[in-house]
């Protein structure tokens, strides 16, 4: 077992988890349990060091983002002297945008669209739960992220009974696409580029394609448009545009190759109503 070890003003395991962009995790001891793909963490914060014991370090540390330097970006967003991106960043200095699998990101944010965070997780387990490997990680047993090609198999009524909704056959459309093509020629894309692809997909829309790019893809100039972002691009940005594709333009144009650290940043403080 490795055990990583940093700052714990610089990662706040908590921030970073609950802010909607994983799902696959739950509470455990002093901290989380945390799955990835095929892989598991637990990560827990003592005093003033946070700490991730798992059996993949150099996985994990990406996965985390821990090589990068974030004090430099939470001083770029105060440099937008926006009242409200200077509270998330300096309260939300622990924030961290994490790497993850990008067909694991197509399928989660599928399931994601109009959906809440307990229905989301619920609906992600029981697919891993019936179609993903076994695998253990500190003496429990879990079920890995199933590959597309596994998830091609059942067709979209097997979604339906797991919960999954009118997703069902996004979901059954999507993994036989994937499990058919990969998803390699969508690496190298530029991001808008990127981002026109991934609305190719059966239940991808614009939003769900930033979410993907962002979380999956690591396109940090990708920035998510919801319920959250419109309240806040309203009332502290005093914006007037209804269409999210143009506010996503408002807000991308303003915050550049930085805009998708600017918009947890945003949304953090939004949504603990600092």
């Amino acid at each position: 077992m490795a055990i990583i070890e940093c700052d714990a003003a610089s990662f706040n395991p908590r921030d970073v988890l609950e802010c909607g962009q994983i799902f696959r995790f739950y509470p455990f001891e002093e901290g989380y349990k945390v799955f990835s793909n095929n892989k598991a963490c637990y990560v827990y914060t003592r005093g003033d060091r946070t700490f991730i014991e798992c059996d993949d370090k150099d996985y994990f540390y990406k996965f985390f983002d821990l090589g990068r330097d974030y004090a430099a970006i939470i001083e770029k967003a105060k440099g937008f002297n926006v009242p409200l991106l200077t509270r998330g960043a300096t309260l939300g200095a622990g924030l961290r945008l994490l790497n993850q699998n990008a067909e694991e990101m197509i399928y989660s944010f599928i399931i994601s669209q109009n959906n809440n965070i307990p229905r989301i997780k619920g609906i992600i387990e029981r697919i891993c739960s019936a179609l993903g490997e076994e695998k253990e990680f500190l003496g429990e047993k879990y079920r890995a992220f199933p590959t597309s090609a596994a998830l091609a198999t059942k067709p979209a009524e097997f979604y339906k009974a797991l919960g999954a909704g009118y997703r069902d056959a996004y979901l059954a459309a999507t993994s036989r696409r994937i499990a058919e093509e990969g998803i390699e020629r969508l690496y190298p894309l530029p991001t808008p580029a990127l981002k026109k692809e991934l609305t190719g997909y059966t239940g991808i829309g614009p939003k769900v394609a930033d979410c993907i790019s962002l979380f999956g893809f690591g396109r940090r100039e990708s920035f998510p448009v919801d319920t959250w972002i419109e309240k806040l691009y309203r009332e502290d940005f005093g914006g007037t545009l209804k269409d999210r594709n143009k506010i996503n333009a408002y807000f991308t144009d303003l915050f550049g190759e930085d805009a998708g650290y600017m918009q947890q940043y945003l949304f953090y403080a939004k949504r603990e109503n600092m």
